[in-house]
């Protein structure tokens, strides 16, 4: 797509999860710069089964942001040794329930409490960056131009501080992933798609993404991270996907097949979901919901990680009170 579009998107996102504290977060930055447009949101899942976020809109010169990466109160800020910086000194949201953060504007009494967040952590990447597009087929890399033209990923070791209100969480070698896009990114058009990033240790990891379209063509993306290399995954063929209401992810299994025609079988299940909703202009709904998930690779277990899908949804308003944002 045409980087002139008005829709031309310039997103960097970033995920961690500390087992050890069973604390989990992603933040994003994106940039429209034909639209002078930037959003930033964080969303932490928290140790009690709770968790938080925090979304900003505004206004942006493009020159002022090629000094930094930041909207409102989030940065993400790479340094020159390849580490990344990623902060936040702000209020956010709690809800009890993680599915409700996706209704505190319609029904703000579903915060149980505002919280002074501060959020200093570092991601030290362990493996050479991948590119999606260079190791697509020519249909994979056609579809998946709706959800950015170019797509990098790193995966890293996190470490670093988070206080939130009189709770300090201090993180060690906790793992972690950045990526950057580029492109249009047309959420409510493109129909579903899956994308996960899958921790096993420092030595085993995964990070398969599918869009799944209407006619059941398959854009695959991603790779495995095994012994140092990465390997990229050729093609995605989803056996399973179940879903409550339609948006919720529950669990999947998928058919992997890597660039030496390996199969590998991936079993995954999800924990709770933070829903995030997209409404075009015409009324159209998709709920991009954020979970952090649990899998197994080929028969390997104890694999966690970011579970995300994106699901066009036509009948949920007649029968769901439609989520609002964040």
């Amino acid at each position: 797509m045409a980087k002139h579009d008005p829709e031309w998107n310039e997103s960097y996102y970033f995920v961690f999860y500390d087992k050890k504290q069973n604390l989990g977060g992603m933040t994003r930055l994106g940039f429209k710069p034909n639209k002078n447009e930037a959003m930033a949101f964080l969303i932490l899942f928290l140790p009690d089964g709770s968790a938080g976020a925090y979304q900003h809109m505004e206004r942006i010169d493009d020159r002022t942001r090629k000094k930094r990466l930041q909207a409102g109160q989030i940065v993400h800020q790479p340094q020159l040794d390849g580490i990344w910086k990623y902060g936040l000194v702000g209020n956010i949201a709690i809800t009890r329930k993680p599915e409700d953060l996706g209704n505190i504007t319609e029904h703000p009494e579903l915060v149980s409490k505002m919280l002074p967040l501060s959020m200093d952590v570092s991601l030290t990447p362990i493996n050479d960056v991948y590119e999606y597009r260079e190791n697509r087929t020519t249909e994979s890399k056609e579809l998946g131009e709706e959800s950015g033209d170019e797509h990098w990923e790193q995966i890293g070791k996190v470490s670093g501080q988070i206080k939130l209100g009189d709770t300090s969480f201090s993180i060690e070698d906790a793992m972690g992933q950045r990526h950057h896009t580029n492109g249009v990114r047309d959420m409510t058009g493109i129909g579903n798609w899956l994308y996960y990033v899958i921790w096993f240790s420092k030595d085993l990891c995964a990070n398969p993404t599918a869009i799944v379209t209407e006619d059941g063509r398959v854009s695959a993306g991603g790779f495995i991270f095994k012994n140092g290399k990465n390997i990229p995954i050729k093609s995605i063929r989803v056996l399973d996907q179940e879903f409550r209401e339609e948006v919720f992810p529950v669990s999947s299994r998928l058919e992997l097949i890597d660039e030496s025609n390996q199969t590998h079988l991936l079993e995954s299940r999800a924990g709770p979901v933070v829903p995030v909703p997209f409404t075009d202009k015409e009324g159209n709904l998709s709920i991009l919901a954020q979970s952090f998930g649990t899998f197994t690779l080929d028969g390997v277990a104890d694999g966690y990680g970011s579970f995300e899908t994106l699901r066009r949804i036509r009948d949920y308003k007649k029968t769901h009170s439609s989520p609002k944002r964040l």
